[in-house]
This record gives structure tokens, sequence and C-alpha cells, in this order.
């Protein structure tokens, strides 16, 4: 299937660690111009999500230096396997988990949202995971939930306009996913599955889908709505 994405400029915020990089590599093969963001800038954008001005500086260097931008996807925030388990419940934590994963993805989102809306064509996707769905920690929980959240909102406010935003919540994600999925759990799922999903929402032909939270792996078993 053709993807309609070569020469499309997406920036990919997150574009350096295990998703993203995997989103950047797939997008290029496909013929897009994949803008890489990090924290440090390496391989490409620097960018902090947690900052407006670091965000602005970055979307003003982008546009200078390309012109256009067609897509983006969030993937800046750290895995879930990766946050302090002593600290599910703290608010702290807590607040330093949406500040980077919520809060950055509206920061990153209504920036592209300015130029995006006016040209009457876009592409946004956040990247949640399955804790969303799942009690048992809190930080994890809520952060993704927030987001997918948020992005509904966002969605709702530009039907319409030809700007699509939507949210991809992997399960662990394995480079050899089993098919087993126990009870109250969600399935695993591939690297190549996460980025060609994230690829296929960023693409021209997915005009009509907005404001939906996409699993990747089957999703928890036994869990009926978020």
């Amino acid at each position: 299937m053709d993807l309609e994405l070569a020469g499309r400029v997406v920036l990919v915020v997150g574009g350096t660690g295990l998703i993203g990089g995997a989103v950047v590599d797939l997008l290029r093969s496909e013929g897009a111009v994949p803008i890489a963001a990090s924290l440090s800038g390496r391989g490409g954008l620097a960018m902090d999500v947690r900052d407006d001005a670091s965000v602005a500086a970055g979307f003003t260097r982008l546009y200078a230096e390309h012109g256009r931008l067609d897509g983006v996807v969030v993937a800046a925030a750290p895995a879930a396997l990766t946050l302090d388990p002593s600290r599910a419940a703290d608010p702290a934590a807590l607040r330093d988990a949406l500040e980077v994963k919520t809060l950055g993805f509206l920061r990153v989102a209504n920036a592209a949202l300015e130029v995006m809306v006016p040209a009457g064509y876009g592409r946004i996707v956040g990247v949640a995971g399955q804790n969303a769905f799942l009690t048992g920690n809190l930080v994890g929980s809520v952060r993704n939930a927030a987001l997918v959240l948020a992005a509904k909102n966002l969605a709702d406010s530009v039907a319409g306009t030809g700007v699509t935003v939507n949210t991809v919540s992997p399960g662990v994600v394995q480079e050899f996913a089993p098919a087993q999925v126990e009870i109250g759990r969600s399935g695993e799922a591939r690297l190549s599955e996460v980025a060609s999903l994230i690829a296929f929402l960023v693409s021209p032909i997915t005009e009509t889908i907005s404001g939906e939270s996409i699993a990747v792996g089957h999703r928890v078993r036994g869990i009926s709505s978020l």
C-alpha cells in the first residue's frame, strides 16, 4: 500500500528513542522527510517539550529549514517500565510525568495546529500506552489516560479542518511478542507494528480517522473501555 508520504515533512519528537527512532526509519523508507527532535538535538532538532520557549524555537527552525509541516508524532516520554515503582502514587512523580507526557504533547500539538489548521491539512499522533486502561500504577495510568483525553479534545476542536489527532497505545514492546494474552493484561507488541500504525495515521490516506485511541497489541483482555 502506498501511504502517499513521499515528500511529507513529519516532526518526530522523541525521534532518537525506541519507538520514535523506528518511526523515523519507517517514514524515511516511505519517502517522507522525518525530522527527529530530542533533548540533545542529536539526529536533528533540539526540543524540550517541558519548555514553551524550546518548543517554539524548534518549530521556528523547522519552518525556516523546510517551509512546511505535514505531520507530528510525539513519543518523547520515558517508557512505563522505566518508572520508579516505589513512586507509583507520588504526587511529585505524577506532576513530572504529566509535564512530559501530557503537557509536552499539548505544547507540541498546539504549536503544530497554529500552522496546520490555516493550511487545511495535518496529522498529529501522540504515543500513550495501555497503562491508560489499567490501575496498579497511578503515575503510569494517569499520564497515559490524560494524554488520550487531551488528544480527543484537540481532535474535536479541529474537526472538519483537514487536521486529524489520534493516539496510539502500545502494550509492552518486545522484539518477539508472544500471541498469548493473560486476563487483565495487554498483549505485547512488536516495535515494527507500533511504527507501522503510526506511519499509517500520519499519512494522507487517513483523513477520516480522528479522535481515536488505538491499541497496539491486544487491548487489555477483560477491559471494555477507558
